[in-house]
């Protein structure tokens, strides 16, 4: 276990990643830093209270959530410079990974805070893990532009990237997304990838193109992956090798 106090005598901002799931994917080391941590920082109060109830944890909880993470800076940097350490935590997976974060350990570096990564889950890598597309090379996208056009041009500029491409979608706009996706690249291969860890865990395969068939009028809830292999990367292309 890593000492808990930083050398100048503020505390350590600890990056915890938590369950995208099941809860049984919490390591030992998370479990013990949120034990000792001073307060943890969470995107929703009343998510991060079932995982410290989970595995019987007390520490202060503080409301930390987009938009207004801004606001809760100055009050956890104080605590770290009081000597605090302060565990950052987002509703599942990684925090800063499409989640709250960034902002806090930004500010935290230029204060001098000693920041440690706890690492665990994260919902992309578990996806591309299992997805049986390229792994050497990939592009995290997260959440790409909700509006038609936006996304259109946002898809054009991906069009030669050799790199697997990783999206983060509500569920109930994954038939549009790939709509859109497969006029740009209709027979690459692709994942949507769902529910992982969870009891209904789905991974669909196929090209885009297909995909976008098989969920046309199906009722997707929570959020999903969308997968999409790399120029060169289609279906067409294997066959013709």
């Amino acid at each position: 276990m890593a000492e808990s106090v930083a050398h100048d005598g503020s505390g350590i901002l600890y990056i915890v990643a938590t369950p995208i799931g099941n809860l049984e994917d919490m390591t030992f080391r998370a479990v013990e830093v949120l034990r000792r941590a001073g307060a943890i920082a969470c995107e929703d109060t009343r998510q991060t209270l079932k995982l410290v109830t989970r595995f019987g944890l007390h520490a202060r909880l503080i409301s930390y959530y987009q938009p207004r993470e801004g606001q809760r800076i100055p009050l956890i940097i104080g605590l770290l410079r009081e000597g605090k350490d302060v565990a950052l935590v987002s509703d599942a997976g990684t925090p800063g990974i499409s989640d709250p974060g960034f902002k806090l350990i930004r500010e935290a570096i230029r204060a001098g805070v000693r920041v440690v990564p706890i690492p665990g889950p994260s919902a992309f890598v578990a996806a591309l893990s299992a997805s049986g597309l390229a792994t050497h090379r990939f592009v995290f996208l997260g959440f790409p532009p909700p509006k038609r056009e936006k996304l259109r041009r946002f898809l054009e500029s991906l069009r030669s990237e050799e790199g697997t491409l990783i999206f983060y979608l509500p569920a109930r706009k994954v038939a549009d997304f790939l709509a859109q996706a497969a006029e740009v690249f209709s027979l690459r291969d692709a994942v949507i990838a769902r529910e992982l860890t969870k009891i209904h865990e789905e991974f669909l395969r196929g090209t885009v193109g297909e995909l976008g068939d098989k969920v046309q009028g199906r009722s997707l809830r929570g959020e999903a992956i969308v997968l999409i292999g790399g120029a060169g990367k289609s279906k067409a292309a294997s066959e013709d090798t």
